[in-house]
């Protein structure tokens, strides 16, 4: 993880986790490592809740209205 953790995007995110994951379940880890890479994952997982809910909250924004314009539509 050679980028800053508050500056990756969501989709390095997920694949440093994932690699993270792979990494700990080889169980070649001492404890230190296990903990450590433990936090990493933490880190990363929620960015990855942060930009889904960001996303989330963008799709809200984008389509308030639209329902309403479809069924306004539907009965003309």
């Amino acid at each position: 993880m050679t980028k800053k953790l508050k500056e990756i995007d969501f989709e390095s995110a997920m694949i440093d986790l994932e690699s993270l994951i792979d990494k700990m379940e080889q169980d070649d880890l001492s404890l230190e490592e296990s903990l450590t890479n433990f936090e990493k994952g933490i880190s990363l997982l929620r960015i990855c809740h942060s930009s889904l809910n960001n996303a989330e909250q963008r799709i809200k924004i984008l389509t308030q209205g639209i329902e309403e314009d479809f069924l306004t539509d539907e009965n003309k």
